[in-house]
């Protein structure tokens, strides 16, 4: 990207450009990318300690409610669906309006909205639980909303600092919110005696950081990287509309949906542990807290390899994915602890450096749309994956070693044919 793309400093957003070589516009350019990647990060972690600590007690909330094993499953459940399907509307919305900032505005307002609501529904009577239910959906929803908008605003920012150790920045600083907010929940139902609603109405304060961080974040990038220039973007915009997305794009998002299939997910790691006697149920917060903080490492370091050796680094997301459940499932304490390293280092890999490629992939007026379909053919492998895994499981778990190792070489192989693929595209762009 050229120079006289970047905006310079805030006396040239005013109309007073001051005097500067190209160099220092580039210098001055990255620093105002960094602000946003970074602002975005925290705004992340503020809001992920919201929605990431209500999550951690869904289950026993909706219990206390009069939610029956089943109804617990269909809400969180289609909660989950909505996030992930309804992208494939709020990411080609984003690119058709322009409007990535409202969007995202309006998803992290649901979020922030909607869990310290959830505080009042112990009091509500026989409503209680439909009233829970509903801004459980609608916190969801928020995701949907704001997902794609957001992950375009980000990775345009990214793309000055670079793609990987941009996105890796901010997934660090996610996960440290989903580290932090099921800790801060935890700590006050403890403090409560059980309590369960003192809980989520601590998260009103992390909710209101988010919101008000967001709000200056917009207003200082007040041109922010995909809204402006939108008199000159309009016309290519246009175009690039009507065309298709890439074929190596589908094909990636395939790889990466077999990919998901085979990440076992950690509500089955903890529920084989406890069963297993590997570990007692207190300490299953404590593993998935270790995930978290793997995950954040491998955003970091994964990004900067992204950077620097190319979207090979990718290559390593089927491997690690393969080798979970035999150490997860190995009934050796030592091993599963390192299996759920594991199992959270291709999270953080997955969150971000895979969505550096997708940003990479498709043309910049089409990254949300792309993003949207991304999170809804993921979403379709995890559900898909999710479900075989728990028939595999309890017929034998060498049984679901294999079809996870199985599925990974068939991902392997498909992400090595698109790697090739962008290679040589890249060479002929014919």
């Amino acid at each position: 990207m050229s120079a006289g793309a970047n905006r310079v400093d805030d006396a040239a957003d005013a109309g007073h450009v001051a005097p500067t070589t190209g160099r220092t516009q580039v210098a001055v350019g990255n620093r105002q990318a960094w602000r946003v990647v970074v602002g975005f990060g925290v705004v992340s972690l503020a809001a992920d300690m919201v929605y990431e600590g209500a999550r951690s007690i869904y289950g026993p909330l909706l219990a206390s409610l009069g939610a029956s094993a089943v109804l617990v499953g269909l809400i969180t459940g289609a909660g989950e669906a909505a996030a992930l399907l309804l992208r494939l509307v709020s990411g080609p919305m984003a690119d058709r309006t322009r409007r990535y900032w409202t969007l995202t505005i309006v998803g992290y307002g649901l979020t922030a909205v909607c869990v310290p609501l959830l505080a009042v529904t112990p009091i509500l009577g026989g409503a209680g639980l439909a009233v829970a239910a509903v801004l459980i959906l609608a916190e969801r929803l928020g995701k949907a909303i704001r997902s794609p908008a957001k992950s375009a605003l980000l990775a345009d920012a990214a793309s000055r600092v670079g793609m990987g150790r941009g996105l890796g920045v901010h997934k660090a600083l996610d996960q440290i919110g989903a580290f932090a907010g099921p800790l801060l929940v935890a700590a006050v139902v403890a403090v409560t005696a059980g309590a369960l609603w003192p809980g989520l109405a601590a998260l009103t304060v992390p909710a209101v950081v988010a919101m008000l961080l967001l709000t200056t974040l917009r207003a200082r990038a007040r041109s922010s990287p995909a809204e402006r220039d939108t008199s000159t973007r309009s016309e290519a915009a246009a175009k690039t509309g009507r065309e298709p997305l890439p074929r190596r794009f589908h094909w990636f998002a395939a790889a990466m949906a077999v990919c998901t299939a085979g990440l076992v997910t950690f509500g089955l790691i903890g529920f084989h542990l406890v069963r297993a006697g590997v570990v007692a149920t207190a300490a299953v917060p404590l593993m998935y807290a270790t995930a978290m903080a793997a995950g954040a490492l491998a955003a970091l370091v994964t990004g900067v390899l992204y950077d620097r050796a190319g979207a090979w680094v990718l290559l390593a997301l089927p491997a690690m994915i393969a080798v979970v459940p035999p150490l997860a499932f190995g009934g050796d304490l030592p091993a599963a602890v390192f299996g759920v390293v594991v199992w959270g280092a291709a999270v953080g890999l997955q969150d971000s450096t895979v969505k550096a490629m997708v940003a990479d992939l498709v043309p910049r007026e089409r990254r949300a749309t792309a993003y949207g379909i991304f999170a809804a053919v993921q979403g379709t492998g995890a559900l898909a994956g999710g479900a075989a895994a728990g028939l595999l499981y309890d017929r034998s778990v060498p049984s679901l070693i294999v079809a996870v190792v199985l599925a990974q070489a068939v991902a392997l192989l498909m992400l090595i044919g698109v790697l090739a693929r962008t290679r040589q595209h890249r060479r002929d762009p014919a």
